[in-house]
């Protein structure tokens, strides 16, 4: 795709412990929205819309490890599944003219938010059918089809762990990507 540039900046490896120990929330159908952070929470970004896939206190951690130059901005909902639709072609075209910083977040029918340990780098391959984070042992750490619909995890030194969600296969119930600038 043309004009479109991926940018990434590693976080701790803190995320991952302290998002563990909020795997018990994390069962299907008794996840809430993230309602947007009030102004008086310093630690929270303002979220132009709430999030399906992430809480407010894991919204809180991922904004304590963001670099500083998108610290106070608001994060803006460029793309999500349930008002857009299962496409990766679409998330493609509502990601154009976005240069900011980008924060990809899912869950799967299985309730589970993906977690990165952070413990190396990592990149990202893109084309129309799918799109590819993570690699090591050569396979992907994750992988989505074009159709947002399914997904698979297996494990690679990026993520340094093993498959990302409980089963390799997965069905994508929710993907949002903020815009974070």
């Amino acid at each position: 795709m043309k004009g479109l540039r991926w940018r990434y900046t590693r976080l701790p490896s803190q995320v991952e412990d302290a998002l563990s120990g909020e795997e018990g929330e994390e069962e299907e159908g008794k996840e809430e929205a993230a309602p947007a952070p009030t102004p008086e929470d310093p630690t929270a970004p303002q979220l132009t819309e709430a999030s399906q896939v992430l809480g407010a206190s894991e919204i809180r951690q991922l904004s304590g490890h963001l670099p500083p130059r998108v610290t106070g901005h608001p994060w803006s909902l460029v793309f999500c599944t349930s008002r857009d639709g299962f496409s990766l072609r679409r998330l493609y075209r509502q990601m154009e003219g976005h240069s900011g910083p980008v924060l990809l977040a899912l869950r799967d029918q299985d309730g589970q938010v993906f977690r990165w340990t952070g413990s190396n780098s990592f990149f990202v391959k893109g084309d129309p059918d799918s799109l590819m984070m993570g690699s090591g042992s050569g396979q992907f750490g994750l992988w989505l089809d074009g159709d947002l619909l399914h997904g698979g995890s297996y494990p690679c030194a990026t993520f340094n762990n093993e498959v990302l969600a409980r089963q390799e296969q997965f069905r994508i119930r929710e993907l949002e990507a903020w815009v974070l600038s």
